[in-house]
């Protein structure tokens, strides 16, 4: 009897246990999703300034913008629609319908411009009416790709990657490149089969990256040297002093013709660094507005970098962390008691939101402040009439 007790009781536990741990590793699988999403916010946002409108700087490098259809509607065809910066989102336009277009390079906060009627500028109210080098795309009336549709498409069933074009900085579902996307992301940047089109010399840079061990074709550095050996010796360092000496020997192009194809192309990793820097192509890139592939601080990767190293300097740790700590610093009963609660906040909050897609009702911010309300009066209640444990 007593053995089939404690075999019993020894079942029980390890059930309990087992439990718990899957418990824990759901709280913390929801700790690091929300990680995840704060790093993604610091690198989108750590370079923008969220104080303070950036029209006074002029047109910014790269930026996080957001487009207001609150204030531009589409149905307005009087209207074109602008720009803002991350702080104008905030000060200006609080509340209103705002679609986030990732970073744009070279722009200028159109926030109470000509392109938003009756609408002033809270930060910078003295702006001109038009920002007139600034460039605009179907991206900023909440449309992307060659098909034209939203992001996210409430039509679209299919689980696709958005990709942005380094070149005109529209974004376009994988399937309607026109070119196989590479696996795991081995690529650098991608130009869009449009402005493939429209600047052809980039077709003689397609095959004449660097690979993985930084071999390059002798032929794109020189336009010279075809031995096999040779090829095989040329690093990277050699292509970067060749290309310093570009100017020397004259353009690195000269002589090779363009395998025009069609479709998008996938650069790798560092291929602006092939880019002839000889004074004919620099005036190409300036006539085809493309000057931007020169700066190393113009791509993407370097903008998040930048985000990353400000959002980590002199931060406070994140949810992440303060979650797991918080949860390593109770004790075993507390942590089981807290597991619970975020379990039974978690189907409550499913079934409270529930009601709003079987409605079609927007979930505003009033509403889940409303849930969580409810949800401590709730737990205040069962706390009062608890029944005290007392020791004799």
């Amino acid at each position: 009897m007593a053995e089939s007790s404690t075999s019993g009781m020894t079942s029980t536990s390890k059930e309990e246990s087992i439990e718990e741990e899957t418990n824990v590793i759901t709280m913390i699988d929801v700790l690091k999703e929300e990680q995840d999403l704060e790093d993604d916010a610091k690198a989108v946002l750590g370079a923008s300034d969220d104080q303070n409108c950036t029209y006074s700087r002029g047109y910014v490098k790269r930026q996080a913008l957001y487009a207001c259809m609150t204030c531009t509607p589409l149905s307005d065809d009087g209207l074109k629609a602008g720009g803002i910066c991350l702080a104008c989102s905030y000060y200006c336009h609080e509340g209103h319908e705002l679609i986030e277009l990732y970073t744009k390079r070279n722009f200028r906060c159109d926030c109470g411009n000509s392109r938003f009627a009756n609408s002033k500028c809270n930060l910078e109210p003295n702006k001109s009416a038009v920002n007139e080098l600034n460039t605009y795309n179907h991206n900023f009336s909440g449309v992307y790709c060659t098909c034209g549709r939203p992001y996210p498409d409430p039509e679209d069933v299919i689980d696709d990657e958005m990709i942005q074009c380094v070149l005109c900085e529209d974004w376009f579902h994988g399937r309607h490149l026109g070119s196989n996307v590479p696996a795991l992301h081995d690529y650098g940047e991608m130009v869009c089969g449009s402005c493939m089109d429209k600047h052809t010399f980039l077709w003689q840079y397609k095959k004449e990256m660097p690979t993985e061990d930084c071999v390059m074709k002798m032929e794109v550095c020189s336009g010279t040297v075809k031995d096999v050996k040779d090829l095989n010796e040329v690093t990277l360092d050699d292509f970067k002093n060749n290309t310093i000496k570009a100017d020397e020997r004259g353009c690195l192009l000269k002589g090779l013709k363009p395998d025009v194809e069609h479709g998008a192309v996938f650069f790798s990793e560092g291929w602006r660094k092939c880019l002839c820097r000889c004074e004919s192509c620099k005036a190409m890139y300036e006539t085809h507005s493309l000057s931007f592939l020169m700066d190393e601080e113009d791509t993407v990767q370097a903008y998040e970098e930048q985000g990353k190293a400000r959002g980590e300097g002199g931060q406070p740790s994140s949810r992440y962390e303060q979650g797991l700590k918080a949860l390593s610093s109770l004790d075993r009963v507390k942590q089981v008691e807290a597991i619970e609660e975020y379990n039974n906040m978690k189907i409550q909050l499913k079934e409270y939101l529930q009601k709003f897609a079987e409605n079609k009702k927007v979930v505003r911010e009033e509403d889940i402040r409303e849930f969580f309300s409810g949800m401590e009066a709730r737990k205040k209640q069962r706390v009062e009439v608890q029944v005290p444990y007392f020791c004799h």
